[in-house]
């Protein structure tokens, strides 16, 4: 088909879809190709790029003072047919067509849209990419095709198969289908998609290929036997198909014979909106399908153009072999007078060209669904911009060598590519049309699903977009709402190799499996994965612990000698009792201070004891509670300081019995000035001092302080007092034990004293008492962790200091309370038998 005009376009289309190649003999002249079963669809993209240049010839706001003219061919689906076509075009050596009246030659085509199939557009774009003739594909989809160094002048309004794999991607990560199959034609078209579609998948992280097989072309029926028994055997349940309408009818003949359900199909835009698979017997099998199809446009106008149509009118504006009247025969099932040689097998009736085309059934009219239409629209409309850009133009500011501009007259193919590269423009229905620097259009497709409603006929709705912008990037949007599920749950189905890690735990790949098969293995203590599938657990913070679900981080427990827990209570408890009876006691004596047992246990040093018994029952209450800076430091000074005090107090008081008891001897009388009041008091303090000498060295060089120990337990902190110098403990230890002991050692020497009421023997067993506990917290504070630790100290304190209160006063208390009559001079001096 030819129109006539200043400047010609080509076109490429499937018109019919087979072709026969005539039987070549020694004797006969050369055949021509016989092209056969006439396609309305496809002639109907050929019609839609007649309405589009004439749609531009009558708009003066583009290419003004230009008529476009075309030059369409039909393909007839053979790469020989489509090949030889565009060479023609490029080279000018078509048959000769009258343009005009009184002029005969070549159309100056300067471009070509088409072709359909993408193994036709590269080995078409690879030649006439050296002539540098643009060519823009409304069909063709092989990634292959963006070589621009293999094919620099090609371009495409379809998106290509590149960011279909990638739409199809994204799609399986919104349902979670991370274990599919992928079945492809075997051809460019599959064979790239297989390349693609895996390489992309793993880099996505989207899911793994459970089987890949590629479909026979032509009859092979033990081959599809394999590979739908391989699928129904695999257990991954959503299958994509990258292949051709003829691959999928072959495909699901096998299907339905063995009977193969519970799949679900994604289909590629090759056979998206095959009508020929939409039929009963397919529809409980291919149900539910969803799949990536061209994007769907507007084209205002066209369909009055293609009512429109009639032979004779067409005659007079059409040139060459009239595929209108091949069409007229085709829908009317006529032929005119005389028959087009070759094209109509039955001849029927006689065609009148009056017949009634807006009345007929077929396909050409069905704009109701117009996506290959669009797309050619859209191409059209390119290389009109194009040319508008071109010859708008301004010399002096052109993008040619020395800022040069060109006419229409000396106007080139490459010189029209390169306003192609640049052009932009947005479509009726919307869209932005521009080309990227490998040729491709910006992309977009919708998203269809295959319905099949309790009525029995099928429905392919449209429920989503996928689309790439400049500002937003690649989009895809999903009503999961509108689409059916062939399934009996009525909901999207479950693809995984392995069920998802929840969060607690992580991924272990199983050995020569793929990726997506793999178990999942509980965090360790201490670490945890917050996310789905995590491949690592996280460790926790330091002051922090794994949740029981080990899927957060939780702050460890404190531990520590509480006030508020029953051991702590009860220490607490402990330590005001004896307080409180110190003070009792204390109060005893104030008030019977001038009674014979009190004046004659040297009244001075039992009051400052009894004080400085206090102190030690107090100074336990430092070891309890959360451990701070300044309760480290005081409570080891605290209790050093109070233990010598009161040891202090019980050496003077054995010292003072033995120098009595000297004294009482002839000539001992002189031992007594060395033991008076002012050098009792003396003593006491000096060996104090020294005490708080050691506590203050201890102090400055190496002070206790608050540590938080998580050694004893991962999953807990434990609060401690490290003594800073273990040294300068042992030595405030040390001091103790040795008063302690020789304070003992004197009291026993003297426990044989001929006195009633002998101080010496309770003197003796306090000590032997409080030795004995202090022996026994060593290495029970050692081997104690934590707060344990802490509460053998207290208990070391409360035991020893329960043991000199009782020891010393408890005897002198029962005579003082219960026993007066022996609060005597003569009970307590006298001799014989009444001994305690």
């Amino acid at each position: 088909m030819h129109k006539a005009g200043d400047v010609i376009l080509g076109g490429l289309f499937e018109v019919h879809y087979t072709s026969v190649f005539p039987e070549m003999t020694f004797t006969s002249e050369p055949g021509h190709l016989r092209c056969q079963g006439f396609d309305p669809p496809g002639f109907r993209h050929a019609m839609t790029m007649a309405f589009a240049i004439d749609e531009i010839n009558k708009n003066s706001n583009l290419v003004p003072n230009v008529t476009l003219g075309y030059s369409l061919y039909d393909n007839c689906a053979t790469l020989v047919m489509g090949f030889s076509a565009a060479l023609s075009m490029a080279t000018g050596q078509e048959e000769d067509i009258p343009l005009q009246d009184n002029c005969f030659g070549a159309p100056p085509v300067l471009g070509i849209v088409g072709d359909s199939f993408s193994t036709f557009s590269i080995a078409t774009a690879d030649v006439i990419g050296l002539f540098k003739l643009p060519i823009v594909s409304y069909f063709a989809t092989c990634s292959c095709l963006s070589d621009r160094r293999k094919y620099p002048s090609f371009f495409r309004t379809i998106p290509n198969d590149a960011f279909q794999v990638r739409a199809m991607i994204q799609i399986l990560k919104h349902f979670g289908w991370t274990w599919v199959g992928l079945l492809v034609s075997n051809d460019d078209y599959g064979l790239h998609v297989a390349q693609s579609f895996q390489s992309d998948l793993i880099q996505s992280g989207g899911g793994c290929l459970a089987y890949l097989e590629i479909l026979p072309w032509g009859h092979n029926p033990a081959e599809l036997k394999r590979i739908v028994e391989g699928m129904e055997k695999s257990t991954a349940r959503v299958v994509i198909a990258f292949a051709h309408q003829i691959h999928m009818i072959q495909l699901m003949e096998e299907v339905v014979k063995q009977n193969v359900t519970g799949l679900q199909w994604i289909a590629s835009e090759a056979w998206t909106s095959a009508a020929v698979l939409q039929t009963p017997s397919l529809m409980p099998f291919l149900g539910g399908t969803l799949g990536i199809a061209i994007r769907r446009g507007e084209i205002p106008g066209l369909s009055d153009f293609l009512q429109k149509l009639h032979p004779d009118q067409h005659e007079s504006q059409q040139y060459g072999t009239s595929m209108v009247r091949q069409f007229w025969e085709y829908t009317f099932q006529c032929r005119f007078d005389p028959p087009p040689a070759g094209w109509v097998e039955d001849e029927g009736a006689q065609c009148t060209g009056d017949e009634n085309l807006e009345k007929a059934q077929t396909e050409y009219l069905d704009v109701s669904n117009l996506r290959p239409e669009y797309n050619i629209y859209k191409a059209v409309y390119a290389l009109a911009h194009a040319l508008d850009d071109l010859l708008k133009c301004v010399p002096g500011r052109g993008p040619f060598h020395g800022n040069t501009c060109t006419t229409l007259e000396k106007l080139e193919p490459w010189q029209l590519m390169y306003y192609l590269e640049k052009v932009n423009f947005t479509t009726p229905f919307g869209d932005e049309v521009s080309f990227d620097e490998t040729g491709d259009a910006m992309p977009i497709y919708d998203i269809m699903n295959w319905a099949w409603p309790s009525d029995g006929r099928a429905k392919v709705q449209n429920v989503g977009e996928v689309r790439r912008s400049a500002l937003k990037g690649e989009e895809l949007t999903i009503s999961e709402d509108k689409i059916y599920w062939n399934f009996e749950l009525k909901r999207s189905p479950l693809s995984v190799c392995s069920d998802s890690c929840r969060p607690g735990t992580r991924v272990v790949r199983k050995k020569g499996q793929p990726l997506c098969c793999f178990d999942c293995v509980p965090c360790s203590d201490g670490k945890i994965s917050n996310e789905t599938d995590s491949l690592e657990c996280s460790s926790c913070p330091e002051d922090f612990w794994s949740s029981p679900q080990r899927d957060h981080c939780v702050p460890k427990k404190t531990e520590f000698l509480s006030y508020q827990e029953p051991l702590g209570i009860c220490l607490t408890a402990a330590s005001l009792l004896g307080t409180f009876i110190s003070a009792i006691v204390l109060g005893i004596f104030i008030c019977h201070h001038s009674t014979p047992i009190v004046r004659a246990n040297n009244s001075e040093l039992s009051f400052l004891l009894l004080a400085s018994l206090k102190l030690c029952f107090l100074c336990s209450l430092l070891f309890i509670g959360r451990p701070r800076l300044w309760t480290c430091q005081l409570r080891h000074a605290a209790f050093g300081i109070s233990f010598v005090l009161c040891v202090s107090c019980i050496l003077v008081k054995t010292m003072v019995v033995l120098a009595v008891f000297k004294a009482s001897k002839p000539g001992g009388g002189a031992s007594l000035k060395w033991f008076g009041t002012m050098q009792q008091r003396g003593t006491v303090l000096g060996l104090t001092s020294i005490q708080a000498a050691i506590c203050t060295a201890w102090l400055v060089s190496s002070s206790p302080a608050p540590h938080k120990n998580t050694q004893y337990h991962n999953d807990k902190i434990v609060y401690e007092c490290v003594v800073g110098s273990t040294i300068g403990f042992a030595v405030l230890l040390g001091y103790i034990g040795l008063l302690a002991m020789l304070s003992f050692v004197l009291a026993f020497l003297a426990r044989n004293l001929p006195d009633n009421f002998n101080e010496a023997k309770l003197i003796t067993f306090s000590m032997l008492i409080f030795c004995a506990v202090w022996v026994a917290f060593v290495p029970a504070y050692v081997n104690s962790p934590g707060k344990y630790a802490d509460a053998v100290e207290v208990f070391a304190i409360l035991a020893s200091s329960f043991g000199l209160l009782v020891a010393l006063f408890g005897p002198k208390c029962y005579i003082i309370l219960l026993r007066p009559e022996r609060n005597t001079k003569k009970s307590i001096m006298g001799r014989g038998t009444n001994k305690f």
